[in-house]
């Protein structure tokens, strides 16, 4: 593009980022990326009333956390801040008496009582909503004898009543609005905050924004924008409106699909580079098999020109799946650091803290392949740590034969682990030897070897397990299952 791309993620801290506001944000920031312009955040935080405490916090720190850096915005500054638009008020009052100076706005004194009444009526009439133009033709001196009384006007933009707007949208072609079907809709409020559309299109003239990639949901708004960006005489940016993110049941997201806010898919134990992958294929693909990309490959793929047209479906086992692929490729060292955290959170609080780094490292190889969320490290590996196992003694007893026999062969078991050099090879060597010599399948002997071991009939290799485990640990829990089995035959 011979033109800079500057691009701009422009959220409302109004609630926590979900899904959907955050792939807006990534196909932002790749498309920067991609063509080596400029990525900008900017906070639209004009509507106080449902403001949300804790929001742009939560707002920042997911793109932290996806690594979506910013070129512009919120705490590293740049050439066209402030990028908090509550701090940028006299610039948007500004344009707003210049509309009306010039003709393309008035000031419109309607009290919320009329309004509602109005809109009543038009819902009694089954007439579309909009507001009936009743200020728009005022005298000066109807406007000065209703400025005497107190009242504070909104200022409202002079739709044209004929005609149509059209604009160039870079994923769906023309598309054409009649005018006849936008009301005056409001600029700037009577405590002299502006709303989004008047806010939106000057700061983005203002910043220099060249494409403006946004949700379809705004879609009918930009109609409202061409027509303020014509007013103003300001060049419009282009504009790309991205698909919708459905269910699989092709209903609205919501969270019984399993969408949630971004901090919650990390405090899940969902990985960054899961997400950033899982989120770029909601509306965009490069090809009809490809599924897994590294970030850089997605920089250097990403084009509008693969933006499907159609509605995006969230499909929670493909992130859990994917979720799984990249945790397998982790190296044991890298694993154990992402999951240290979840461990020391989520571990019984009879286990001992810190926990050993060394001995962490060693347990991830041995449940990489079972896990698909960093949250289910702990309980795949809970047995590691806890000093006390809960099982019932008569899930010791080896399958087809007696509690006495099964105890005389974790007698023989002992001897073993006692004098075998303890390493998953030998231990098995050794075990299997066993098996044959007292008529068993080594299956229904380790069965019963692995219930002693971890409490548990599914877990990872047994005798990686007991090598992990370690020499002493393995010995305080054999000996635990030969006590319990010595009372059951007493």
């Amino acid at each position: 593009m011979e033109e800079t791309v500057r691009v701009r993620y422009a959220p409302s801290p109004t609630g926590f980022p979900h899904v959907g506001n955050i792939r807006t944000a990534l196909f932002n920031w790749l498309f920067a990326r991609h063509h080596g312009g400029k990525f900008i955040v900017r906070i639209e935080d004009t509507d106080v009333a449902r403001t949300v405490p804790g929001s742009l916090e939560a707002i920042l720190e997911s793109l932290r956390w996806l690594g979506l850096d910013w070129d512009e915005g919120p705490e590293v500054g740049g050439p066209h801040g402030p990028y908090l638009q509550s701090q940028r008020l006299p610039v948007y009052q500004e344009v707003a008496e210049r509309l009306v100076k010039e003709g393309f706005a008035y000031y419109c004194y309607c009290s919320p009582e009329r309004l509602e009444a109005m809109r009543q009526e038009q819902v009694r009439l089954k007439l579309p909503p909009g507001y009936d133009r009743n200020c728009r033709c005022l005298t000066d001196a109807q406007r000065s004898e209703l400025a005497s009384q107190g009242i504070k006007p909104v200022v409202r933009f002079k739709t044209p009543l004929e005609g149509q707007t059209r604009f160039q949208d870079l994923l769906r072609g023309e598309v054409v609005f009649d005018n006849s079907t936008i009301d005056d809709f409001v600029l700037l409020k009577s405590d002299g905050y502006p709303v989004y559309h008047l806010a939106n299109v000057v700061d983005d003239h203002l910043m220099e924004i060249s494409h403006v990639l946004r949700a379809e949901e705004w879609l009918s708004s930009t109609p409202k924008h061409i027509m303020l960006y014509n007013a103003l005489g300001y060049q419009p940016p282009q504009f790309a409106h991205l698909p919708l993110i459905l269910g699989p049941d092709r209903s609205k997201l919501s969270k019984r699909h399993g969408a949630t806010t971004l901090i919650e898919y990390r405090e899940q134990g969902y990985l960054p580079e899961t997400m950033i992958n899982f989120l770029a294929l909601l509306g965009w693909s490069l090809d009809e098999k490809t599924e897994i990309f590294s970030r850089e490959e997605l920089i250097r793929y990403f084009s509008l020109e693969r933006v499907s047209r159609t509605a995006a479906v969230f499909n929670k086992e493909k992130l859990d799946w994917m979720n799984g692929v990249y945790i397998r490729k982790l190296t044991p060292l890298e694993l154990a650091h992402r999951a240290l955290p979840f461990l020391e959170r989520d571990l019984p609080p009879d286990v001992e803290r810190p926990l050993d780094e060394d001995y962490v490292i060693s347990i991830m190889p041995l449940i990489q392949e079972r896990a698909r969320t960093l949250v289910e490290i702990t309980d795949l590996t809970v047995f590691f740590f806890v000093d006390k196992l809960e099982y019932a003694t008569t899930d010791l007893i080896i399958k087809g034969n007696t509690q006495q026999f099964t105890y005389n062969a974790y007698l023989e078991a002992e001897k073993i682990i006692e004098n075998t050099p303890f390493s998953a090879e030998e231990l098995e060597k050794e075990f299997r030897a066993l098996a044959e010599r007292l008529g068993l399948k080594a299956g229904q002997l380790f069965s019963s070897l692995r219930i002693a071991m971890t409490g548990r009939t599914v877990s990872p290799p047994l005798f990686q397990t007991m090598e992990a485990l370690g020499k002493e640990r393995v010995q305080k829990r054999m000996q635990v299952a030969v006590n319990k089995l010595k009372q059951m035959t007493a």
